[in-house]
């Protein structure tokens, strides 16, 4: 009698990725595989695969990290099923926190692969991608332009240069900026350090114009709907709303406000042992930068919204911080239904 397989056979590879190399392990369903380094190019994992496991439906997994997604969609793109897993999310045990090496990392992402323990995190479109990077600059740009504006200060304090009163604010406008660009020292050497700070002032400040008026046209022209959707929320403005477009995506893929406020870091966190239970606050797991924006526009939100401003009013008396952490939440529950219903939101209506 000949035997036949009934199932096709399945492969189950964890790798460790870095940019110089990449250290793999290859399980298959009735094996534990082997580990090895190659070089970290998708096409010659392919060549291997193809060489040594020829009839067998292949899973990829590894973790997110510098190397983007490209790996990712190779992998797909050869009809592979692929992965690409929080760090968090892979399962250590006892002594495996303890001991980390490349090759134990990806023997773990293949043991949890294998055993069905492991979810991918939402990988973007190319193009959502590639504007994220773009709202990302400007983060980086602003980070710049707060920098340089504290070493300027910081020189005129060390020199013992006071700012009149009317430029003494967070506003730096072209009446203080000749200010400083007259500010007379004693030795030129002073006057050309702070003459180079201004240079790179001004250079920090027009690209973050520049990066940040490209980036709204571009969502205004692609993403013209849901941007005037989130505009229409009191609190967001231009720059959150193409923050919310560029990194949280199309808010229609998730299932409910928690499924949302989980991903964004508006949870709270709770730890319970018997019989007692306590609040951690709000849950370290978090998009940081967005649970940042949401957070700032909340104020702003409780100032131009009369049912915000209530909300936020009923709170008084508890700590501001977390009082400013249950308006983020409502905003974000106000901002996915915004979504989800394409309805704009009218200031002044009861919810």
């Amino acid at each position: 009698m000949k035997l036949e397989p009934t199932a096709q056979p399945k492969l189950y590879i964890g790798i460790d990725i870095h940019k110089r190399s990449w250290k793999v392990h290859c399980a298959t369903d009735l094996f534990g595989g082997k580990s090895f380094a190659m070089p970290p190019k998708p096409e010659v994992l392919y060549e291997y695969v193809a060489k040594h496991f020829p009839d067998h439906q292949v899973t990829t997994a590894y973790e997110a990290g510098c190397c983007g997604y490209y790996a990712h969609r190779s992998f797909e793109a050869y009809g592979w099923h692929s992965l690409v897993v929080n760090p968090a999310d892979i399962h250590r045990k006892g002594k495996e926190r303890f001991t980390k090496t490349d090759k134990i990392d990806a023997q773990l992402i293949s043991r949890e692969l294998k055993d069905g323990r492991l979810e991918s995190i939402h990988v973007p479109h190319v193009e959502r991608e590639q504007l994220r990077s773009l709202f990302r600059r400007r983060n980086d740009l602003v980070k710049d332009y707060r920098r340089i504006k504290s070493l300027i200060k910081m020189q005129l304090l060390y020199f013992g240069i006071a700012i009149p009163e009317e430029f003494d604010n967070d506003h730096w406008s072209h009446k203080f900026r000749g200010w400083v660009d007259e500010v007379v020292f004693a030795y030129p050497s002073a006057r050309e350090t702070l003459d180079s700070r201004m240079r790179s002032f001004r250079f920090i400040d027009q690209e973050l114009r520049d990066v940040s008026t490209k980036m709204r046209a571009y969502c205004r022209k692609h993403y013209k709907k849901d941007y005037y959707l989130l505009k229409s929320i009191p609190g967001i403005g231009g720059i959150v709303a193409c923050g919310i477009i560029c990194e949280l995506g199309d808010l229609r893929r998730f299932n409910s406000i928690k499924h949302l406020a989980g991903y964004v870091g508006l949870a709270p966190g709770i730890h319970q042992s018997g019989d007692n239970q306590k609040s951690t606050g709000i849950t370290m797991r978090a998009h940081r930068l967005m649970r940042s924006y949401f957070i700032e526009a909340s104020w702003q939100a409780i100032r131009t919204d009369p049912i915000m401003q209530a909300y936020y009013r009923r709170h008084l008396g508890k700590n501001v911080k977390s009082i400013i952490i249950k308006v983020a939440r409502k905003l974000l529950s106000r901002t996915l239904a915004v979504i989800k219903t394409e309805t704009p939101y009218a200031i002044g209506v009861i919810e």
